[in-house]
């Protein structure tokens, strides 16, 4: 059992993404983690413990941007290290986080395929990088995405 919370805003989200991983913090308490992007960068951090621990004033003003995702973690499966702490993050083919919840039936077949066909490097025993990874590797074979403002 995780909590996720997701806002794009004409404003900054920072503040929002905080208090709302403050109210689903009963849904996690090994973890947290905040993940924001502007219109060119991704901002993230990410630590062991409480909301409340984990973020200070000086840690939102730097998570910059007005969209993002949030993520307290129960863990039920993996291990309750750092890396394993999400929201997770890949730069291949360009900049992608990803918050889950969930369990993944076919984890080891992901992951030999990825290791092997797709030559994806994993950290982690985690099923939610295997996931992050395949949608990564999905991206790659469409390549860039070409987003309208309109």
């Amino acid at each position: 059992m995780c909590g996720i919370i997701g806002i794009v805003s004409d404003a900054p989200v920072n503040e929002p993404l905080f208090e709302g991983l403050t109210v689903l913090q009963h849904r996690g308490q090994d973890a947290a983690g905040i993940a924001t992007a502007d219109s060119s960068r991704l901002y993230m951090r990410k630590s062991n413990g409480l909301v409340r621990d984990v973020f200070r004033a000086r840690h939102l003003t730097k998570l910059m941007g007005n969209m993002g995702i949030g993520h307290v973690r129960y863990p039920t499966a993996g291990s309750s290290s750092l890396a394993e702490a999400q929201p997770l993050y890949v730069n291949s083919p360009y900049g992608i986080a990803l918050g889950h919840n969930g369990n993944l039936t076919n984890t080891q077949q992901l992951r030999e395929q990825l290791e092997s066909g797709e030559l994806r490097h994993l950290n982690t025993d985690s099923d939610s990088e295997v996931l992050l990874n395949v949608l990564a590797g999905e991206l790659h074979k469409e390549g860039q995405p070409r987003i309208s403002h309109d």
